[in-house]
């Protein structure tokens, strides 16, 4: 099961994943998230704590950080953990969504 925090201040946000970010999860955030997120100009999305992505984990991924910065917004993946880098690096996710979008 994924968690998510948002700490905000004043036009940005820092979204904390905690948890598998998995089919179980996507629909769930996929509605909240993207709605709570259109009021900043700039997003940190921390990932330090996300132990797991499935396939559908990383569509809801891709759809969110282009949906964002389709509309402006700043978007940022930071502290992604070595392993779950390793499989968004095999699926070209920072290719796709940019390699400055990722934050070490």
């Amino acid at each position: 099961m994924l968690h998510y925090t948002i700490d905000q201040t004043g036009p940005s946000a820092t979204v904390y994943f905690d948890g598998d970010l998995d089919i179980d999860t996507t629909e769930l955030i996929e509605i909240e998230l993207t709605d709570l997120l259109q009021k900043f100009d700039r997003i940190a999305i921390e990932f330090q704590d996300v132990r797991f992505v499935d396939s559908s984990g990383m569509g809801l991924l891709l759809t969110l950080v282009q949906s964002l910065k389709a509309e402006g917004k700043g978007v940022y993946i930071k502290r992604v953990r070595e392993d779950v880098m390793e499989v968004f690096e095999l699926l070209q996710i920072p290719e796709i969504l940019g390699r400055n979008t990722f934050i070490r």
